[in-house]
């Protein structure tokens, strides 16, 4: 044994000699900065490639999808059986899962053996031996009757397609231990998105986002991913840091050439390098006085669990193995050797969990990158002999990832438990998802419209619309079918200045519009926004048409025609009764106006009143028109064909253009007219009480107008972020969103508007920012698997909206054709309001709605790009152009 004066003199001038001389001998196996940086970056492009379609066949690193969409969240809660093989033994587990108000989680398990003779046997005597234990492990607790939900922990390489490929459909999961590790952790911790395994093998997982996995259909939302990192280098991309000994190792190995990243990281090699460099130092007369014995010169004499003991935190009892594992190898150890044998295990130890630090550190960015993050947290879930045996080993990982990730904040958690209870946990969560996702459906069904039903829409529409359209039974019709007293399209001969007025919500614009004809045939406009303030929406019907006159006034000063007399025309975006072109009266106002005296009264008048108070000008007011008669004109004046107008907006209204022979309310049978269909009003009768949800009618019930607009709180966007809200608010009061927590924000009515659904569905916007969007929402306990369903709600939402306005406009349409008594029709539709316009998918869906309800029209759709207000003008131009031709 080694004396105590012998010791002292190791821990001073022997110590330093040795170890420069073993540094200076083993100089290729230590890696600076750089290098570290440099495999570091080598691998994240092999990821990228393993990633890829294209590359993924000849990656090195093949980044097999696990199927794993998610972590736990703590809600968990069943009994579930788990099956972890991976060695010469297996385990089976019982596990329960409890979440009554504090995370629980119990296991009984038992450990059984496989032969030699059943490793090297056929598939079927394998799985035969581990049914047989199975059923033994269920018979002994009592619950061989019970069907429990089982997940199974396969520690090799698979290529999986779903989660339960190749079992019996009570087999939930079939997973990685890698994965099985992530899951342990992840309950303990919810920040826990990799696992990571350094033992007899090495392999990792992370959590990838959807829209980068090529392999994959879909692109929202996460899966875990089982990077199979061992063979990281099998195509030479670590040559140039590769050893001879690396390179004996691997010719001496049962797969020469494969796995060789593990190689020279995981317990099944370390003691094996270890071995190696001592026999080529002791060949070289630098240990041992240059003898070898048949021990140390036998592959697989040096254990890696002699490297962890050797590496004991204390310098003398790791000095004491040393010599303690030299004499077992038949040598005569000096203290010299056994110093340089401490080095040599320190280096080769160094070097591995280097080597993992930089793999890891390439993962760790990847996930940064993925989320846009100026710093990640996040937690390592780890398991394995070294990481857990290893004096050292952890430490050093730790140390080496946090220098070279230093915007990452990271903790490692060690998995106590095993990947047994890993299985369990992905089968825990499976069962979650697959019941939480079972109601979340059951709840979005009923927003959910069939080709049918949509039909059974168009039809009704149809029926009101010829209600509205008859003299008696127009009172009692709610869509009311109103006569706009515009007869004719543009021409292209219209020319001259005119005014207009766009009024239609909180802001309202007044423009100058100059109109040529001819072969500079264009239309010029120039216009201001004004503010309406709230007292004048909420006051008296004097003061806020003073508000609008004050604005023109100031208009005509700004364009520096001061006291000018013009034709205008006024868009009035509320519901009016018209018996002529140039008078409407106010029906009811909406939108949050409620200014007195209007209604009943004829707009036209009231503004004229408050011109005559003022003083200042005289404006000849031409003609009076909603805002989607000024959209049809707007879109008429680019094309001929357009013959209706759709506002999709803060609210929805349609008009077009009708024979006079169907229009029971107005004189005269030749021709055509525009009607105003005032459709928001659509099911305020019950025409829609079956296709109503629980959702809409909260909506309507604290709306400012209960029980009217019905349609219209289906479809606009004043609405959907509402009913958006409150499907959420159900999601979450059942456990199915924000893991149950309801928020105080959440409870807020108007806080979800619908711009924020627009952005969400957006294809571009990721879920990070969806995530941020909920964030800003105030909803801050929201996860990555809350966005997917937040995103699903307003996708649905949003749809039903689409379609029952291309029901609704689909009845409009083939009511034109059937009035032409056309076996086909081409017709146009001019459309304006931000829903149409901002949302992603909104037109999509009407259109398809369109073409499925209505075959036999052929419908184009144009964009309205100059509001409203362009088509006051243009009707003005066409009614001066009529007027002056003495038409009428």
């Amino acid at each position: 044994m080694i004396a105590s004066h012998l010791l002292a003199y190791y821990f001073t001038e022997l110590h330093h000699d040795k170890v420069q001389q073993v540094d200076k001998f083993l100089y290729h196996l230590r890696l600076s900065d750089e290098n570290l940086i440099d495999v570091s970056e080598r691998f994240r492009r092999e990821m990228d490639k393993g990633l890829g379609r294209d590359s993924n066949p000849t990656a090195a690193v093949k980044m097999l999808p696990t199927f794993v969409r998610s972590t736990p969240d703590g809600t968990e809660k069943g009994d579930f059986l788990a099956l972890d093989l991976g060695g010469t033994n297996f385990r089976v587990l019982l596990v329960k899962v409890s979440d009554n108000g504090k995370q629980k989680v119990e296991m009984e398990n038992q450990i059984y053996a496989i032969s030699e003779e059943l490793m090297r046997g056929s598939g079927e005597e394998l799985f035969d031996h581990i049914a047989e234990c199975l059923a033994n492990f269920l018979e002994k607790l009592g619950i061989k009757n019970q069907k429990l939900p089982l997940g199974f922990t396969f520690s090799f390489p698979c290529q999986q397609t779903k989660l339960d490929e190749d079992f019996d459909i009570d087999i939930v999961s079939v997973i990685n231990d890698t994965v099985g590790t992530m899951m342990t952790c992840g309950y303990d911790d919810h920040h826990c998105e990799i696992g990571l395994i350094v033992g007899t093998g090495t392999n990792a997982c992370y959590m990838e986002e959807m829209r980068h996995l090529e392999l994959v259909e879909g692109d929202e939302g996460r899966m875990c991913v089982n990077m199979e990192w061992g063979a990281f280098g099998d195509d030479g991309a670590l040559d140039d840091l590769r050893t001879d000994f690396d390179q004996d190792i691997d010719a001496g190995s049962l797969n020469p050439g494969k796995q060789l990243f593990e190689k020279m990281i995981s317990g099944m090699y370390m003691g094996e390098l270890v071995r190696l460099i001592l026999v080529k130092m002791a060949k070289e007369d630098l240990v041992f006085q240059g003898h070898t014995t048949p021990d140390l010169v036998t592959n697989g004499q040096l254990q890696t669990s002699f490297v962890s003991a050797i590496e004991n935190d204390k310098d003398k009892e790791g000095l004491v193995s040393a010599e303690k594992m030299l004499r077992g190898l038949g040598l005569d150890p000096s203290v010299e050797d056994c110093v340089a044998t401490r080095r040599v295990c320190q280096v080769v130890s160094t070097r591995a969990a280097h080597l993992c630090a930089a793999t890891l550190a390439a993962v760790l960015r990847q996930i940064r990158d993925n989320k846009a993050a100026e710093r990640l947290r996040t937690t390592i879930g780890v398991d394995g002999s070294v990481y857990k045996n290893h004096p050292q080993f952890a430490r050093r990982l730790h140390k080496m990832v946090r220098r070279l990730v230093p915007d990452c904040d990271v903790r490692f958690l060690r998995s106590e438990d095993g990947s047994g209870k890993g299985a369990a946990m992905v089968t825990a969560v499976a069962f979650r998802l697959a019941i939480q996702h079972a109601g979340r459906q059951r709840i979005l069904d009923a927003l959910r419209l069939s080709q049918e039903q949509l039909l059974d829409v168009k039809r009704r529409m149809g029926e009101e619309m010829n209600r509205g359209l008859a003299k008696e039974s127009h009172d009692q019709a709610t869509v009311k079918m109103l006569p706009t007293f515009v007869r004719s399209m543009p021409d292209g001969t219209e020319s001259g200045e005119f005014l207009a007025l766009d009024l239609g919500g909180t802001n309202f614009r007044v423009l100058l519009v100059r109109v040529r004809r001819g072969k500079r045939r264009s239309v010029e406009m120039h216009n201001k926004i004004y503010a309406i303030p709230q007292e004048a929406m909420q006051g008296t019907g004097e003061e806020l048409f003073d508000h609008i006159v004050h604005c023109i006034a100031d208009f005509l000063e700004y364009m520096g025609m001061k006291g000018a007399s013009l034709p205008l025309g006024f868009t009035f975006s509320f519901p009016c009764h018209q018996s002529k072109l140039d008078q409407g009266i106010l029906l009811k106002w909406t939108k949050g106006f409620k200014a007195t005296g209007c209604e009943g009264e004829d707009v036209v008048t009231l503004l004229k009143d408050a011109i005559y108070r003022r003083e200042e000008f005289d404006l000849d007011v031409v003609a009076v028109v909603n805002d989607t008669v000024g959209t049809m004109m707007t879109c008429g004046y680019e094309d001929p064909l357009c013959e209706v107008g759709l506002i999709v907006g803060t609210g929805t209204n349609v008009c077009y253009m009708e024979e006079m022979q169907n229009m029971e309310l107005v004189d005269g049978s030749e021709g055509k007219m525009c009607v105003n269909m005032e459709w928001g009003a659509f099911g305020d009768h019950g025409e829609l009480d079956d296709f109503s949800t629980d959702f809409d009618k909260a909506v309507d019930e604290h709306s400012a107008n209960p029980g009217k607009q019905t349609y219209e709180k289906m479809i606009s966007g004043m609405y959907l972020g509402e009913i958006v809200r409150n499907v959420l608010l159900e999601f979450t009061t059942k456990g199915l969103l924000f893991r149950g927590k309801l928020s105080e924000r959440l409870k807020t009515r108007g806080i979800f508007e619908t711009k924020f659904l627009s952005q969400i569905e957006s294809d571009r916007l990721a879920l990070r920012q969806v995530r941020s969007i909920l964030q800003h929402l105030g909803l801050t306990s929201s996860t990555c698997d809350d966005s997917i369903l937040v995103k699903e709600v307003c996708s649905v939402v949003a749809c039903r909206a689409a379609q029952l306005c291309g029901a609704g406009l689909a009845a409009v349409v083939d009511k034109i054709r059937q009035n032409r008594n056309l076996p086909e029709l081409k017709i146009t539709v001019g459309v304006d309001g931000t829903l149409y316009k901002l949302h992603p998918h909104f037109s999509n869906f009407m259109h398809e709605t369109v073409r499925d309800l209505a075959p036999q029209c052929k419908v184009t759709f144009i964009q309205s790009e100059d509001g409203s207000g362009k088509g006051a003008a243009l009707i003005t131009a066409v009614a001066c152009r009529i007027r002056d031709a003495g038409q009428c």
